[in-house]
């Protein structure tokens, strides 16, 4: 009994180890089951939020704050538009599209997304609030922050998010607004256009097997043209047999169209489409937009040419430098005008259209303040040409400044800034303005002898006598300046600061500046000047936005306002200036990015700039210099 009572002991105990063993194989085909289960529902829930919206918010665009070094502009008093707005003007854009290809598609397919977008614009979309947003302007590049004027209605384009073209581009949308040509390739649009319908028919046919042979020929059909797309873009490029592939699409279409389908795939698909469409083309305005900023950024190759062989024939050949002009440049009785340049073209054209337009010659000092790179390149072209009896002085500011505080050479800094110009009709209006940058503020050391002096940028042109300029009453204030009303200090309180300024006071602009030297050493403005760059310097900003920060409040209440008729800015962004009011300014001011000396440059402009070239001057010619 012992014996049987321990084999059913033994025969009992083998059970209990085999049913742990089964319950652990049970749970991990659960768990395998699970995973396999999840696996499937995720990729389900994320298709069903594409299509229920996902892809909508995905294409609103967001203008963020970016990095200094990346040199890209923020602006001034931004609308703050809503998401519903925006998936509102999204499914607008979609609407155009289905509108568009209406004739290829089926009836229901149309009645659903119209019973769908009626629905959405029952729901309505948050308006913008009327104020506005301010945020601190960062200089788009290596001469400037800029300004650029929209008062063109053709220019007010806007993006996919639905906010201003130039509020993200700046000037290069006014640019691309004046060179834009309509598509003239009627076969290449007819091509893309059956594309797209395609693309979108095809994934709802692949999945009906009874149409496997009617779905190889339609993606058959589709690669081709990708293909053929991919190697023309006229009429002009495409292959004898292009023709021939539209015909056969389109009777592939019309097979396909006679094939019931769901709606609701089309609908996903064409959404699909649009969203990638719309990302391909902003990648490309983004591209271009780039390769712009590139070319106004870069010296022409011409300029450069010139610059190197004057510095080159600098060494070679053996000059005199004139001492007869020594006593002039220190003689404060004397009309005496500073230019801070690095292009030597530049700086001659102020300084031959100045002395072309002056009365009496022989009290024009000119001081020429420049960077070692481009100093002797600069000297020699002064030394080599003469303008009536004016006295030229070119200075190496990264030398003569040695003394005080070593400072490389910084032109006139330019930001954009952007502007709500009518509330009424929400229109956005952007502007350039330029200031001052570091270099300005050596001025009373580098002239420590002269009372006033006359600022001009390098991107100036005269067109009359400037001596009146000498005979105005500053009134006690320091700086007299064309000021720009527009742009209220108090529009910029929260980038300012607290800093005690009168918030209806302007901004203001250089280009043209009176400056009394006395004045300013006895307030002591560069100094001022750099406690306000060691002070902003600890917050977060770019250099060129601190600068210009520190500058605005450096001058606050010691402007003196010059009349406006002084002075026609805009001429480097704004399309729409008249002729009467350049005829009659005294001075142009090329300020924004399209420059007179390059190939960008406003065409209609360019001839008031190119009339004061030394085109006498051989090695204009051997450098090719047709500015």
């Amino acid at each position: 009994m012992k014996s049987g009572g321990g084999g059913g002991g033994g025969m009992g105990a083998v059970p209990s180890y085999g049913v742990p063993a089964k319950r652990r194989w049970r749970g991990l085909v659960i768990a395998v089951l699970g995973l396999v289960i999840l696996s499937m529902l995720v990729p389900l829930v994320f298709l069903l939020g594409l299509h229920n919206g996902f892809h909508s918010s995905g294409y609103i665009y967001e203008q963020k704050n970016t990095p200094s070094n990346e040199k890209s502009l923020e602006r001034y008093d931004r609308h703050d538009v809503g998401h519903n707005e925006s998936e509102g003007e999204q499914s607008s854009h979609v609407e155009d599209l289905i509108t568009k290809f209406e004739p290829t598609l089926p009836k229901d397919v149309l009645k659903k997304y119209t019973r769908e977008g009626k629905s959405d614009k029952q729901r309505g979309s948050r308006a913008p609030p009327k104020g506005v947003l301010q945020s601190p302007p960062t200089s788009n590049s290596p001469r400037s922050g800029q300004i650029e004027q929209v008062n063109n209605p053709k220019t007010s384009s806007t993006d996919e998010g639905g906010k201003s073209c130039e509020l993200t581009f700046g000037s290069y949308c006014l640019w691309q607004q004046e060179h834009r040509q309509e598509m003239k390739d009627a076969l290449v649009k007819k091509l893309k256009d059956q594309l797209f319908v395609a693309r979108a028919y095809y994934p709802s046919l692949a999945k009906l097997p009874a149409n496997d042979k009617l779905s190889r020929q339609l993606k058959q059909n589709i690669q081709e043209m990708e293909h053929m797309l991919s190697e023309s873009t006229t009429d002009a490029d495409l292959p004898p047999v292009a023709e021939s592939y539209s015909k056969k699409m389109e009777k592939t279409i019309t097979r396909v169209k006679s094939i019931p389908v769901v709606c609701d795939n089309v609908d996903k698909k064409l959404r699909q489409i649009f969203d990638l469409t719309e990302d391909e083309a902003n990648f490309h305005m983004k591209q271009s937009a780039f390769l712009y900023k590139l070319n106004v950024q870069t010296m022409p190759k011409s300029h450069h040419c010139l610059s190197l062989k004057l510095t080159v024939e600098y060494f070679k050949s053996s000059h005199n430098d004139e001492k007869a002009d020594e006593e002039k440049f220190i003689d404060s009785s004397l009309h005496h005008y500073v230019i801070f340049s690095n292009n030597v073209l530049a700086a001659s054209v102020v300084i031959n259209s100045t002395v072309f337009h002056a009365k009496e010659s022989s009290n024009l000092v000119f001081h020429v303040l420049t960077d070692g790179e481009n100093y002797y390149a600069i000297k020699l072209w002064f030394l080599r040409n003469h303008y009536k009896e004016a006295a030229v002085q070119v200075l190496n500011v990264e030398l003569d400044s040695q003394k005080e505080n070593p400072l490389l050479l910084s032109l006139p800094e330019e930001f954009r800034i952007s502007f709500r110009d009518n509330p009424s009709r929400n229109r956005i209006r952007t502007e350039y303005l330029s200031i001052f940058s570091d270099s300005h503020y050596l001025l009373p050391h580098l002239f420590s002898n002269l009372n006033k002096v006359v600022v001009l940028d390098d991107d100036v042109v005269i067109q009359q006598d400037l001596s009146a300029l000498w005979n105005i009453d500053l009134g006690h204030k320091v700086n007299g300046a064309v000021q720009f009303c527009s742009v209220k200090l108090g529009k910029l309180k929260s980038y300012l600061g607290e800093k005690g300024f009168s918030q209806n006071s302007c901004a203001w602009m250089s280009g043209l500046n009176i400056i009394d030297l006395v004045r300013w050493r006895e307030l002591g403005l560069t100094q001022t000047y750099r406690k306000l760059i060691k002070e902003f310097t600890m917050q977060e900003g770019s250099v060129e936005g601190i600068a210009w920060r520190a500058s605005l409040l450096t001058f606050e209440n010691e402007i003196y306002p010059l009349n406006e008729s002084w002075v026609v800015s805009g001429m480097g962004h704004d399309y729409t200036i008249g002729t009467q009011p350049i005829k009659t300014a005294s001075v142009l001011h090329y300020n924004g990015k399209m420059k007179p000396w390059l190939d960008l440059g406003i065409p209609q402009y360019k001839s008031y700039w190119k009339k004061f070239l030394n085109k006498e001057d051989h090695l204009l010619s051997e450098c090719n210099v047709n500015s």
